[in-house]
């Protein structure tokens, strides 16, 4: 484990660091039990299993649609796989509505590049101050205020050329509002087959469409906020990166965060045998099919010499 060091000269001190973390991890989290409890409330009146089961076969590809398309192949090309199926994951991405797809790589590729420091799109730890507001101001700023502040977005231009010349991935990003509205009619249109009423619809477009929406945005904000300021530092990465186990289920794999900024272009973020990474079992499972190929992993050896 990386020992402790002095803070780079763009990282502003906290005071009460743990107080702080404690809280703001608390104001970021209530709302996911919020969830908890409207549900529990509303079961069996605006909440049914068809929902749940809705909520979860959108959420699991869509989201896999963002940490294995968006981010591991369309941001670091962590593997090479065909046309078609590129154009599925930016497809299944598109639906996260997070986003177009160029916007998405090309902001996130800016982050690696100014890491924690001036020109980084969402740092929580840049120009917000110290003590309890200016933990609050930089994990706000970091989970959903940069998403309203155009002055460090990616130039895609500059952060995602590929993109814009991939004739695929362009038609993906040019009708991103299709797939958005496709993301919200296929739940509204199954829970009409499934429940048989026009109401049996509207829960299902609220559940596995809105609520899993909710989500599944949370949970990627998240990477950003939490896995910024919580967690365990398991390699020098020169930013604040880190590894939070309590997100890296619904995240899919992604709140490895630190193995993810010391090694961006490895296709697997969960390093050790109990850092679960569902995004990299999907890897592994389209690499035997024969559908992926030139994954990039990280040797044992590169992992024990970073």
């Amino acid at each position: 484990m990386a020992a402790a060091g002095p803070l780079p000269s763009d990282i502003q001190p906290v005071a009460n660091e743990t107080r702080d973390r404690i809280v703001t991890g608390l104001v970021t989290l209530i709302p996911f039990v919020a969830i908890g409890l409207a549900g529990w409330q509303v079961w069996d009146k605006a909440l049914h299993w068809r929902d749940v089961m809705l909520f979860v076969a959108l959420y699991i590809p869509t989201g896999l649609g963002i940490t294995v398309g968006f981010h591991r192949h369309l941001t670091h090309r962590a593997f090479k796989t065909h046309p078609w199926l590129r154009g599925l994951l930016g497809i299944l991405g598109s639906v996260a509505i997070e986003g177009p797809v160029v916007s998405w790589v090309a902001d996130h590729r800016k982050h690696h590049a100014f890491s924690d420091k001036e020109g980084d799109p969402h740092s929580p730890h840049v120009d917000h101050g110290v003590g309890l507001r200016g933990a609050l101001r930089g994990l706000l700023h970091a989970h959903v205020g940069w998403l309203f502040i155009h002055t460090q977005r990616g130039n895609k231009e500059r952060f995602a050329p590929d993109l814009l010349k991939d004739p695929v991935i362009s038609w993906v990003d040019r009708t991103f509002v299709l797939w958005t509205l496709l993301g919200l009619f296929i739940p509204f249109a199954l829970g009409w087959v499934i429940g048989g009423t026009f109401f049996a619809a509207l829960t299902a477009l609220l559940w596995g469409g809105l609520v899993r929406v909710f989500v599944l945005h949370h949970t990627t904000y998240s990477i950003n906020s939490l896995c910024h300021v919580f967690g365990r530092r398991d390699y020098e990465t020169g930013d604040e990166s880190r590894n939070l186990a309590l997100i890296a289920l619904p995240t899919l794999g992604e709140a490895w965060h630190n193995n993810h900024h010391a090694f961006p272009t490895s296709a697997v973020h969960g390093l050790r045998r109990w850092q679960l990474d569902p995004s990299a079992a999907v890897i592994n499972a389209l690499e035997r099919l024969g559908l992926i190929w030139d994954v990039v992993r990280v040797s044992p050896e590169r992992m024990a010499a970073k």
